[in-house]
């Protein structure tokens, strides 16, 4: 008799639930090797992985697959690179697991602590990206999660060759091969399951399209960490440094565009728009940026007027909308009606203005004199991430090892007692 999809799922979800509990007490030492390992089979095995890409890259055209997607699903060798230098990299950070903080006595005399713990298991639904796999295995493993990665299934081969390298990794220390599964098949519905097993799963990341997210939190079972939207603003206060802030306007915007951390709305005090504008819009325009602009930008440069809707759009395109505001109070009232609390930039010189504007705005990254693309759990020492979380429980901004542990409270005693006894 042929498996159901959800008696699949159920026993992947039964399996990570045991390897949890033995991933969880491994040393620091094995998970290094685990990783290591890893990265050695991944280097091993350039061919397949590229033979392996290959099937999903034509099927991806016959499909008729947008060429930006298609980008996306190519495994090419700077990639696979860059997946080796990830588990070598996530190898080379401290351990998170296990570290006890702020142990101090109570008049009571019982000592009182917080250990970090890992979340126990993780399922991770993600399109397009094979190196998601990696990313996502090698975070889990480290902090001492087990995974269950549903990749989507336009990458399916691709997946099912890292997932190979990565099973000879834990086989190599010892692990469990149930610490990091990938689902096999590609029926959807599997992330109905997945998202529906709180008695095997602790905690659901979808990285992905919109629609994709939404999903996710609207039906899921188990608490998410995700964002919807990137829409990120840089704002240039009256007291910028304009070639300062030209130039981290234009990388925000042009470093890449399909990024959640790219630059969507220029925000420009009306102080300093008229000596800005000009220069930067022409640079732009030259990069091939479509510019949408509010009345005042549109008479100071050319540019389409914008809209309502523009101001709340993520573009993830050469399309940026611009508004000229009357100063930093009217700056964060923009940002906190029509961003999304993914990440936020002024630019200035002031440090009064920045300091207000750092407390008041209301984002996961808030930035001063830097580009809105460095929200990356890499730039920000995190080795890889698992994704970019704008909720204000457990996790916020980029999460890394740390966001994928919880901490739980250590008592230590030595016969203390609350009540009285005979």
């Amino acid at each position: 008799m042929t498996e159901s999809v959800l008696d699949y799922m159920t026993r992947l979800g039964r399996e990570a639930r045991a390897a949890s509990r033995l991933v969880a007490r491994a040393s620091t030492a094995q998970k290094n090797r685990a990783l290591l390992a890893a990265a050695e089979a991944l280097n091993a095995a350039r061919s397949e992985l590229t033979e392996a890409n290959e099937k999903d890259l034509a099927a991806g055209r016959a499909n008729g697959l947008e060429p930006a997607l298609l980008d996306r699903l190519a495994l090419t060798p700077a990639r696979i690179d860059g997946m080796l230098e990830g588990l070598r990299q996530v190898a080379s950070l401290p351990d998170p697991v296990g570290a006890i903080r702020d142990m101090s006595y109570r008049p009571s005399g019982i000592q009182v602590g917080k250990m970090r713990v890992p979340l126990g298991v993780i399922g991770i639904i993600y399109e397009s990206r094979p190196n998601v796999t990696i990313d996502a295995a090698s975070l889990c493993l480290k902090s001492g999660n087990a995974t269950i990665l549903r990749g989507g299934s336009e990458a399916i081969h691709s997946n099912r060759a890292i997932a190979a390298c990565i099973q000879r990794g834990l086989a190599e220390a010892g692990l469990p091969a149930a610490a990091v599964q990938v689902v096999e098949t590609t029926d959807r519905a599997a992330v109905g399951a997945l998202i529906s097993m709180p008695e095997f799963v602790d905690v659901i990341v979808p990285r992905g399209g919109k629609g994709l997210i939404e999903r996710i939190s609207r039906d899921a079972r188990v608490p998410v960490i995700k964002h919807l939207d990137g829409i990120c603003h840089v704002f240039v206060d009256a007291h910028a440094d304009l070639l300062k802030a030209q130039n981290i306007a234009f990388d925000a915007k042009t470093y890449r565009y399909g990024i959640c951390g790219a630059m969507e709305t220029l925000l420009v005090d009306q102080a300093v728009a008229a000596a800005f504008l000009p220069d930067m819009a022409a640079r732009l325009h030259n990069k091939g940026v479509e510019l949408r602009g509010c009345e005042r930008t549109c008479a100071l440069i050319e540019a389409k007027p914008a809209t309502e809707e523009d101001w709340s759009a993520e573009y993830l395109a050469p399309i940026l909308s611009i508004r000229v505001v009357d100063g930093l109070e009217q700056a964060i009232e923009h940002i906190n009606h029509y961003g999304s609390h993914h990440t936020d930039a002024i630019v200035t010189e002031h440090q009064g203005q920045a300091r207000r504007f750092i407390a008041e705005v209301d984002s996961s990254s808030v930035m001063l004199n830097a580009p809105t693309c460095f929200a990356d759990g890499f730039e920000y020492g995190l080795g890889a991430e698992i994704g970019i979380s704008t909720d204000k429980l457990h996790a916020r901004g980029p999460v890394g090892l740390e966001g994928l542990t919880c901490e739980k409270y250590v008592v230590i005693g030595d016969g203390q007692l609350r009540g009285q006894y005979d």
